[in-house]
């Protein structure tokens, strides 16, 4: 008999469903083509973290919940954000912290949560992906990936197997680029000009793409390239790695791109 595919439930956040589904359906097939098992349960919703951010813990526990029913019975549950994801990892463990049976659910999800590359590179141990790309790329790590959940080398290990794409280190690929969730908001001026400087070195590395994996990461430098008039093609790494890059015209473009 074949072997039992590992079933996979997606988190495909909330970003990813109102601003660009194209994330969603390139990790569907990143995971497919992997062999996995891919379910979207319908009773899903926004992670919490924006409740959360802003100190309204009650609210942040009801989602909360509802993400841990919704997701129960999942081999694995991967998203396509190191935001959401550290969230649903890391966060909800202090968020259920006074309340015992919750922390234990809270537990065996965070166990079974994965950012959507760090799955494919370290635990279905990829080494490559068939997809092509033509063009020079420079990589943002967005705060949450990089430090809460270690995601740093597996992106680029499987971009260097995309055929016809040259990766280009961003010198700030580190910094944060100013969106931080609700931090853009509290604190807009000083959030334009983290954004500000990070565009301006994107632009310096004299890359044609950007890429990352967070989706406010990836809006958030778009609008500012887009407001300073450089042509920069903004796209989730997902999309590239799956081989879409070209069905869909990249983050914050008016037309769609022209091959």
């Amino acid at each position: 008999m074949p072997p039992v595919p590992i079933r996979v439930g997606l988190f495909v956040t909330c970003l990813v469903d109102l601003f660009r589904p194209s994330v969603g359906f390139a990790a569907v097939k990143l995971l497919e083509d992997a062999g996995c098992s891919v379910e979207v349960p319908a009773a899903q919703t926004c992670c919490g973290q924006p409740a959360y951010n802003s100190g309204d813990k009650a609210d942040a526990k009801t989602i909360a919940r509802q993400v841990i029913d919704a997701f129960d019975g999942f081999d694995y549950v991967v998203v396509p954000s190191g935001s959401c994801g550290g969230m649903i990892k890391q966060h909800y463990l202090e968020l259920f912290a006074d309340e015992p049976a919750s922390y234990l659910r809270a537990q065996h999800l965070a166990k079974r949560t994965y950012e959507l590359v760090s799955f494919l590179a370290d635990v279905l141990k990829l080494e490559r992906v068939e997809a092509r790309y033509d063009g020079i790329a420079t990589y943002h790590d967005s705060c949450s990936g990089l430090r809460e959940l270690g995601v740093k080398q597996q992106p680029r290990k499987l971009l260097a197997s995309v055929a016809g794409l040259s990766l280009r280190e961003l010198p700030s690929a580190e910094i944060c680029c100013g969106f931080g969730g609700t931090f853009c908001i509290k604190y807009p001026a000083i959030s334009d000009r983290m954004v500000a400087d990070k565009a301006a070195d994107i632009v310096a590395t004299g890359a044609d793409t950007l890429l990352a994996g967070d989706m406010g990461c990836l809006l958030n430098m778009a609008g500012k390239l887009t407001r300073l008039g450089k042509a920069v093609r903004v796209r989730h790494v997902a999309e590239v790695l799956a081989g879409m890059a070209g069905e869909t015209p990249p983050i914050g473009a008016a037309r769609p791109e022209r091959g």
